[in-house]
């Protein structure tokens, strides 16, 4: 059996790294998979064409600067999906790519499409759904209220369950031994994440650095961590330097690879609180029960667009997927230091609010049976079958 898989960046690696084990573990034949990916996935298998972190971009005007390369990247990969034929194409994530992709191909052969990580129709261009359901056949759903919104456009959609709930959690003895290495005996722990993109960090950490400024009038004690990727942490421990009450940043270039997987996961478990960018991150967050305040900006040709288009009340996914709106979060022009660190400042008196509701947002993101990545390959396997 032969798949073409895209994936254009670390979360989507991910999914698809335990998508293909899955594969693996349902079909007793050969397998060949090809197609665009990150470490992860070529660890199992995956030829990529190219690095897979040249199709990794977020925002309007990141992708307009880099629309011709892009655009290349688009023509070319479409071009070696017709070329192999492949028994499914399977897309994970990217919008922006993934479905220009999955459009050449379709206009020229019915190779049967699949995609991973449905689009947040339910948030912004609920129209997109029936345009997509032209190009792509099958949807993997990460959360459960998205499958009807699928099908009522035209496709068929799985609910596979969410890969978060299977992380990792710090013991407590890794949660004693990263407070002891980092001096954290006393005071609480604030763990800052101003997201994993370039864009983002640049646009954010000024923005927290000035909140939590105000927070630490209130709590002149407050211990901060700030988690930083590989991809990011010269620019973070750039960012940084000129913040007057310095985080720790747990700089993954100084550990290994075990070591510094270790001192993340018990960061968020040893946080009482968490400033943090909008997004998966926050579902982190709940799986270690860490009560959060989210705050986004974006620059303003973004804001002013998807502004006009946002169809729900709340962005973060705490609050959208457990149904109440626990978790304060400061999007756009509410993105403001005095408003984020009064938020946070509240968070630390009261945190019993959130526990509920991240404890309920866990339960609901389990897969149906075994793991995310199981379920995902068997929807595939299931989808090929009945068509």
């Amino acid at each position: 059996m032969k798949i073409f898989i895209i994936a254009g960046e670390a979360s989507g690696d991910k999914l698809g790294a335990a998508m293909m084990k899955g594969f693996e573990q349902h079909i007793s034949h050969k397998l060949e998979f090809i197609g665009v990916g990150g470490a992860l996935m070529e660890e199992i298998g995956l030829k990529s064409l190219f690095p897979m972190e040249e199709i990794s971009l977020m925002g309007i005007s990141e992708i307009l600067s880099q629309y011709r390369h892009l655009k290349k990247r688009i023509r070319q990969t479409a071009s070696v999906v017709l070329d192999e034929k492949p028994d499914v194409l399977i897309t994970i994530d990217l919008p922006e790519f993934s479905f220009r992709v999955a459009d050449l191909v379709k206009q020229t052969y019915d190779i049967p499409t699949a995609h991973y990580v449905a689009p947040t129709v339910w948030a912004w261009r609920p129209g997109r759904a029936r345009k997509i359901a032209k190009y792509i056949d099958h949807v993997l759903a990460l959360f459960p209220f998205e499958p009807p919104l699928m099908q009522d456009a035209g496709m068929s959609c799985d609910f596979v369950g969410h890969p978060v709930v299977q992380d990792l959690i710090a013991t407590p003895q890794e949660v004693s031994e990263f407070k002891s290495h980092f001096g954290l005996n006393s005071g609480p722990i604030l763990v800052c994440l101003p997201g994993s993109r370039r864009s983002e960090i640049k646009r954010l950490t000024p923005i927290f650095q000035n909140s939590l400024a105000k927070v630490k009038d209130s709590y002149p004690d407050m211990n901060i961590v700030l988690p930083a990727t590989p991809s990011v942490a010269e620019l973070v421990q750039s960012e940084v330097r000129q913040w007057t009450h310095k985080p720790i940043v747990l700089d993954p270039r100084e550990f290994n690879l075990d070591q510094a997987g270790k001192f993340k996961r018990a960061s968020f478990k040893a946080a009482d609180v968490a400033l943090a960018a909008s997004g998966t991150v926050s579902l982190e967050l709940a799986i270690n029960q860490t009560p959060m305040v989210v705050a986004y900006d974006m620059n303003w040709i973004s804001r002013q667009i998807i502004g006009r288009m946002l169809q729900v009340d709340s962005v973060n996914l705490v609050n959208l997927v457990s149904d109440t709106r626990t978790v304060p979060e400061y999007i756009g022009e509410a993105c403001q230091p005095d408003a984020i660190a009064s938020a946070i400042c509240d968070v630390l008196k009261n945190p019993t609010a959130q526990f509920q509701s991240m404890q309920s947002t866990v339960d609901r993101l389990k897969a149906p049976f075994s793991t995310p990545g199981s379920c995902a390959a068997k929807s595939v396997l299931d989808f090929l079958k009945n068509r």
